[in-house]
C-alpha cells in the first residue's frame, strides 16, 4: 500500500508512520530477521538466547511500550576492527543491541516500500529480492550482447562519511512524521564503544548475511554492487566501501 502511494505520487511525503514501528506484526517480523542473522552481543552483552530465556513476547512488548511512551532511547554501538586483506589494516565494524537492531528492522519494514519506490532498475544493493548476484548476471548479459568493457569503481568510505543533515533532508523529502525522523536522527548520532576487539575474516570484505525467503536459510552475498548502468558498449559498476 505504501509503495502503491509513493510509485503514484512522486512528491508525496508520508505522516503516521512511527506508529506502525511499535506494532506487535511489524516487531516479530523485525525480531525473527534478526534472530536468523545472528551475530554477536553488543554493549549490554545480550544475547538471543538471555531473550528466549526472559520470553520474547514479553521483550518485545517492552520494547514496543518504550517506543510508543518516547522512552526508547538507543544504546551505543559496539565496535570491533575486522582485517581488511591488506597487512595491518582493520575495518571499523559496528554492532548494535539487539533492542535496538529490533527497532531498526522493525522502521526499515515501514520505511522500505516508500523509498523502494525511488530506486532505478540498475540499482541492486541492500534491495529486497535484488542482490550482487543478479548484478553480476545482467553484468554478463550485457557483456554477451555487445558490451565489451567494464568500469569498475568504488567510494572509499562511503557509509563511514555520510553526512547526516543531506541524509536526513533526503529521507524528509519523503518522510514527513516527526517521531520517525527523531528516531532515524537518534540511529544516526548513536555513540560508538571501541573494545578494541579484533574478529577474524571469515566472509568476503563488506559481506552481508541475508535470509533467503524461500528456503529460511542463511545465505551468504558476495560484496554489493550498487549501481549497475550500460551506455555504448560500455557497462560501467559501482561498489560502495
Amino acid at each position: 500500500m505504501l509503495h502503491a502511494k509513493a510509485k503514484e505520487e512522486a512528491e508525496r511525503r508520508f505522516h503516521a508512520l512511527a506508529d506502525k514501528v511499535w506494532r506487535t506484526v511489524f516487531l516479530i517480523e523485525a525480531w525473527a530477521w534478526v534472530r536468523l542473522n545472528g551475530g554477536s552481543p553488543g554493549v549490554d552483552g545480550e544475547r538471543f538466547t538471555d531473550i528466549e530465556v526472559y520470553d520474547v513476547e514479553r521483550w518485545l512488548g517492552e520494547l514496543s511500550r518504550d517506543l510508543k511512551d518516547g522512552t526508547y532511547a538507543p544504546k551505543p554501538v559496539r565496535q570491533v576492527l575486522i582485517p581488511k586483506k591488506q597487512p595491518g589494516q582493520f575495518r571499523p565494524l559496528g554492532i548494535p543491541c539487539k533492542r535496538d537492531r529490533v527497532a531498526q528492522k522493525s522502521a526499515m519494514l515501514v520505511l522500505e516500500p516508500i523509498f523502494e519506490a525511488d530506486l532505478q532498475p540498475e540499482q541492486y544493493a541492500y534491495r529486497p529480492e535484488r542482490s550482487a548476484c543478479d548484478a553480476v548476471r545482467r553484468m554478463h548479459k550485457l557483456l554477451n550482447t555487445g558490451h565489451n568493457e567494464v568500469v569498475d569503481g568504488e567510494l572509499s568510505n562511503d557509509f563511514g562519511e555520510i553526512t547526516h543533515a543531506e541524509l536526513m533532508k533526503s529521507i524528509a523529502r519523503r518522510v514527513s512524521d516527526g517521531r520517525m525522523l527523531g528516531l532515524i536522527k537518534a540511529w544516526l548520532e548513536m555513540p560508538v564503544a571501541e573494545d578494541g576487539t579484533r574478529m577474524p575474516i571469515s566472509f568476503p570484505e563488506n559481506a552481508h548475511q541475508i535470509p533467503n525467503r524461500r528456503s529460511g536459510r542463511r545465505m551468504r552475498s558476495v560484496r554489493p554492487c550498487m549501481r549497475l548502468r550500460s551506455s555504448g558498449n560500455r557497462t560501467v559498476r559501482l561498489n560502495a566501501d
